[in-house]
C-alpha cells in the first residue's frame, strides 16, 4: 500500500520509483523481503573462506581450520542475552553468532616432512578457540553442543579427537581454559553443578529502576548492552557465575577449584602452582560494563585458597574523560612469563586523571610467590603503561603512550635488578615509516610467550609491517638492547607481502610466513633466510576469481594546503578511461585524526603488493557493477594537543575536494557522478559532507552516529566532554545541518548494534530529521545485526540495497537541469 505524503524535494526519477516502489512525490511502505544482489556478488559472498592456520608452540606443525561461511539469518536471530556489556547465547552459555567464526574442519601439517593428518570430527561439527598445549602434541577445541559447549582435545600425532567434558563450559567472560604448563592438563571455568533454570521473567513489575547520584563526580562514556534492572542483575549472576576447575587431559576427570563465583579471569602461573583470579561482585551498575565492576583481583593455590588479595576494587564509574585515564590502584596484573611465579602490576602515580600534573605516570611492580614481601619496583614511567614483553632474567620491554600527542615510547628493564629503565626508542605511534615493529615471540617450556634472542643474546628479533611510498614489506630486524639501535636481516622482496610468524629454529635461519602478492593467494611458507624460493605449506585458491580481473592501482595527489594525500583506485575488469570514458564511481572512506602533519601526510601503496579479494558486506564489490571506487582515500584530520576536530569540518572539506579532483583529473570519473560512502565514523564523515559541500550526487552512510550531544563524554579521538567543546560538538553533527542535506542518501543500521556510540535511534532520528526537511533518503534496518553485518541474508540484502541505491542515483548522467 503507497501512502502519499506530500514531502517536498523527492527527486521524481522514474527509476527510483520503479527500483524503491515509491511514488513520484512522496513516501511509500516499501517492500519488504531480502534481497539478492547481481551477479557475481552473491557468488563472492557464498564462496567457501579461506582456512585459517595455527602455529603449534613447538612451531612443528600447522593447525590447518576449515571456516565456516557466513551465519543464516536464522542463525544470527536465535536469542541472545545483553548483560553487562556483553552478549552470549543463552543455549551454549558461550559466544552468538554475530560475533563469531566457527570452524568446521580441522587437519594438521608437519612444517619438516610437509605430512598432512585428517582429524575425523564428528558430522556437522562445529568448534572455537583452538589452543595449542605447551608440547605441541594436543589442541584443544570448544565443540558446539545442542545445549552448551563442550572440551574436546586432539591429539596431533594420530589425528585423534577425544571428548573430555560434557556441554559444560561456561564462555560467558570469552575462553574459558588454559592449558597447565606441564599439558598434561587445563584450567577450566564450566557452569557450576545444579545451577538450575535462568530467573523467569515477571510480566508484573516489582517497582520502579531507579539510580541516584549524589553530588559524586562520575562521568561514564556512551557504552552498549548495559544491566537494566534487577531482573538482568540476576540474569548476569546466573550465566556468568562460573566453577573453576582442573581437567585431566587424559582422563576428563574434573576437580573443583574453590566455590563458584562470578570469575572474569583465571590464568595459571608459569610454574602451574597457583592462579591469578579476578571476580567481579556486587554492587552492579547500569551505566558501566562489567569490566567497571567491583572486581577482587587475588592469587589463589590449587584448592581455591585466597594466598594474596592483589586488590579490592569499588566501582570503577568515575574514571575521568580522558583516553589516558585509568582506575586507581593496582591494574594490569599479569603473570611475569620467565619466571616460576612473578607477579607485575600497574599503578598510576597522577590518580588515575593524565591531566594531573607529575613526575612519573605509572609504576610497574613485582611481587614473587610466596607472596608475602612487599611489592618492588620495576620502573616509574613518564607516560600510561601500555605493555610489556617478558624476555629473560635479565631482560624485558615495556611500551609507554600518551594519547595527547600520540607519543610512544620503548623501555628496557632488568628484572633482576629493578628501579630503573634505559630508553630504547621514542617515537611517534603514528609514523608508519618509522615504525620498529615488535619483538617475534616464540614460546618457553611452560607456552609463556617471550621474545625471541639473536644468536649472540645481545639483541631481540622484530617484525614490523615496513611502511614505504611503494608499499608495506615487511622485515625481520635485529633490535640491540645496548642502544636501541636496528639492523635489518629481511625483508620481503618487491611485490610480494610477506609477513614473518615465527622462527622455527634456535638459530632463527628459518620461519613461517604468510605470503600474497597482487596475483597470488596469501599461503603459508617456510623461508630459509639467504635462500631465493621459499618452500609452500598451503595451496589455498583463490576463493573470489570473479575479482581477478579487476585493477587496482595507488593514486597520489595534494591537499590544498599541500597535505600529500592517496588512496587505492578500483576499476572494473577490461575498462580502459580513453576508450570508455568517465564512470560513476563511489569514494569510500574513514577519516582519522593526527597530531602531526608529517605522520599525515605519509603515503603507502596498499595496492602494490597486495592481494584483493573482498567478502561480506565490503563496498568493493560494487566494482563489479561497473563502478569505480576509490578506497580508503585519506581523510586526515590534523591538529595538536587535542584540538583537530576545532576545525573538522573545513579539514574534512578540503580533504574531499583533493580526492574529487583527483579522479577527475584521472579522466576516471566525471564531478557529476561521484558517490561518497562509509561505514561507522566513515557514515559521520559522509552525512558531514553532504550537509556542507555539492562535491557528491549521492551518499550510503552505514552504522553511523549523527548527532554528538548523544555521545557527550567524548567519542571517537574526541577527548574534551560536550560541556568543554560545545560548539564543537554541534559543528561536528550533521543533525544539526539536516536541512542542508539535499543530494539523496541511503541510510543503514544494524537493528543490535553493538558499539559504544553507534545506538540505532542515531539512525532512527537522523532519518526523521531528514524526512522532515524533505530530504531524498532512504532507511534499512537490518534485523537483528551488531555493528557489522554478519548474516548471509543481511549481507546480501546490504548490496542489493547498495547497488540498487548507486544505479538509481548515480549511475545515470545527470539530465541538463539537474546538473
Amino acid at each position: 500500500m503507497l501512502i502519499r505524503t506530500g514531502l517536498r524535494g523527492l527527486l521524481s526519477t522514474a527509476m527510483a520509483a520503479s527500483l524503491f516502489c515509491l511514488p513520484a512525490a512522496g513516501q511509500a511502505a516499501v517492500e519488504g523481503g531480502y534481497k539478492v544482489p547481481p551477479a557475481p556478488i552473491a557468488q563472492i559472498i557464498d564462496a567457501p573462506p579461506t582456512p585459517a592456520v595455527q602455529l603449534s608452540g613447538d612451531r612443528r606443525t600447522l593447525a590447518i581450520l576449515n571456516r565456516e561461511g557466513l551465519p543464516s539469518i536464522a542463525a544470527v536471530s536465535e536469542p541472545i542475552l545483553r548483560l553487562g556489556g556483553y552478549r552470549l547465547n543463552p543455549r551454549t552459555n558461550g559466544p552468538i553468532e554475530a560475533r563469531t567464526t566457527w570452524s568446521t574442519g580441522l587437519s594438521f601439517k608437519d612444517i619438516a616432512s610437509g605430512k598432512t593428518i585428517a582429524v575425523a570430527l564428528p558430522a556437522k561439527a562445529r568448534f572455537v578457540g583452538p589452543q595449542w598445549s605447551p608440547d605441541g602434541r594436543s589442541l584443544a577445541i570448544a565443540m558446539e553442543a545442542a545445549t552448551g559447549l563442550e572440551l574436546w582435545v586432539v591429539d596431533v600425532a594420530t589425528g585423534a579427537p577425544r571428548k573430555l567434558t560434557g556441554p559444560v563450559l561456561n564462555a560467558a567472560f570469552g575462553a574459558p581454559y588454559d592449558w597447565l604448563p606441564d599439558s598434561k592438563g587445563l584450567i577450566v571455568r564450566v557452569v557450576p553443578a545444579g545451577r538450575g533454570p535462568a530467573p523467569a521473567e515477571s510480566t508484573t513489575p516489582d517497582g520502579p529502576t531507579i539510580q541516584e547520584n549524589i553530588g559524586r563526580t562520575a562521568p561514564s562514556r556512551t557504552y552498549q548492552d548495559l544491566l537494566t534492572n534487577p531482573r538482568d542483575e540476576a540474569l548476569f549472576e546466573h550465566y556468568f557465575t562460573s566453577q573453576i576447575a582442573r581437567v585431566d587431559a587424559a582422563s576428563g576427570a574434573l576437580t573443583p577449584i574453590g566455590a563458584p563465583a562470578i570469575w572474569s579471569q583465571v590464568s595459571a602461573s608459569p610454574d602451574g602452582r597457583w592462579l591469578l583470579t579476578a571476580k567481579l561482585k556486587r554492587p552492579f551498575s547500569y551505566v558501566v560494563p562489567a569490566r567497571a565492576f567491583p572486581t577482587e583481583i587475588a592469587v589463589l593455590d590449587m584448592t581455591g585458597k585466597v594466598v594474596k588479595p592483589i586488590v579490592d576494587r569499588p566501582l570503577a564509574d568515575d574514571v575521568p574523560p580522558p583516553f589516558d585515564a585509568v582506575v586507581k590502584g593496582p591494574r594490569d596484573v599479569e603473570w611475569r612469563a620467565d619466571a616460576p611465579a612473578t607477579l607485575l602490576w600497574a599503578e598510576a602515580q597522577d590518580g588515575g586523571d593524565p591531566r594531573n600534573k607529575v613526575a612519573n605516570h605509572d609504576r610497574l611492580v613485582l611481587l614473587d610467590a610466596p607472596f608475602t614481601a612487599a611489592p618492588r619496583t620495576l620502573v616509574d614511567l613518564k607516560e600510561r603503561y601500555d605493555e610489556i614483553h617478558w624476555g629473560r632474567a635479565d631482560t624485558a620491554i615495556v611500551t609507554t603512550r600518551w594519547w595527547l600527542d600520540r607519543h610512544e615510547t620503548r623501555v628496557a628493564v632488568d628484572p633482576s635488578n629493578p628501579g630503573t629503565g634505559r630508553v630504547l626508542i621514542s617515537r611517534s605511534s603514528q609514523d608508519r615509516y618509522g615504525d620498529p615493529g615488535q619483538p617475534l615471540m616464540e614460546p618457553n617450556a611452560a607456552g609463556e610467550p617471550v621474545m625471541q634472542f639473536t644468536a649472540d643474546r645481545k639483541a631481540v628479533l622484530m617484525s614490523g609491517p615496513g611502511a614505504t611510498a611503494k608499499g608495506e614489506y615487511p622485515f625481520v630486524s635485529r633490535l640491540e638492547l645496548a642502544d636501541g639501535k636496528t639492523k635489518e636481516l629481511w625483508r620481503s622482496e618487491t611485490g610480494v607481502y610477506e609477513v614473518p610468524l615465527s622462527f622455527v629454529d634456535e638459530k632463527a635461519t628459518k620461519m613461517v610466513t604468510r605470503r600474497e602478492s597482487q596475483t597470488a593467494a596469501p599461503n603459508y611458507y617456510l623461508r630459509t633466510l639467504g635462500a631465493r624460493t621459499p618452500k609452500a605449506l598451503t595451496a589455498f585458491p583463490d576463493p573470489a576469481p570473479q575479482f581477478a580481473g579487476v585493477t587496482k592501482r595507488l593514486i597520489t595527489y595534494k591537499r590544498a594546503d599541500g597535505l600529500p594525500l592517496s588512496g587505492t583506485l578500483y576499476l572494473p575488469a577490461g575498462y580502459d578511461s580513453k576508450r570508455d570514458g568517465p564512470l560513476p564511481l563511489l569514494m569510500w572512506a574513514y577519516p582519522a585524526e593526527f597530531t602531526d602533519p608529517a605522520m599525515a601526510g605519509q603515503v603507502v601503496d596498499q595496492a602494490a603488493n597486495r592481494f584483493s579479494r573482498p567478502g561480506g558486506i565490503s563496498h568493493l564489490l560494487l566494482v563489479t557493477q561497473g563502478y569505480a571506487v576509490l578506497d580508503n582515500p585519506a581523510f586526515p584530520i590534523v591538529g595538536a594537543s587535542g584540538k583537530a576536530n576545532d576545525t573538522y569540518v573545513e579539514q574534512l572539506t578540503a580533504d574531499a575536494k583533493a580526492a574529487v579532483d583527483a579522479v577527475v583529473e584521472l579522466g576516471v570519473a566525471s564531478r557529476d557522478r561521484i558517490a561518497v560512502g562509509g561505514h561507522s565514523y566513515g557514515a559521520f564523515m559522509t552525512a558531514n559532507l553532504l550537509a556542507h559541500t555539492d562535491l557528491f550526487r549521492t551518499g550510503i552512510a552505514r552504522s553511523g552516529a549523527y548527532n554528538r550531544t548523544l555521545t557527550p563524554f567524548g567519542f571517537q579521538a574526541e577527548e574534551r566532554t560536550y560541556w568543554e567543546a560545545t560548539d564543537i560538538y554541534t559543528k561536528m553533527s550533521p543533525f544539526t545541518y539536516a536541512t542542508q542535506i539535499k543530494e539523496p542518501i541511503l541510510l543503514t543500521h544494524g537493528g543490535a548494534d553493538d558499539n559504544s556510540g553507534t545506538f540505532p535511534v542515531q539512525t532512527e532520528r537522523f532519518y526523521a530529521a531528514l524526512k522532515g526537511a524533505g530530504a531524498t533518503v532512504r532507511y534499512v534496518v537490518l534485523p537483528n545485526e551488531a555493528h557489522g553485518y554478519r548474516a548471509r541474508e543481511s549481507s546480501e540484502h546490504t548490496l542489493w540495497e547498495m547497488t540498487t541505491w548507486l544505479d538509481t542515483y548515480l549511475k545515470a548522467k545527470p539530465a541538463a537541469a539537474d546538473k
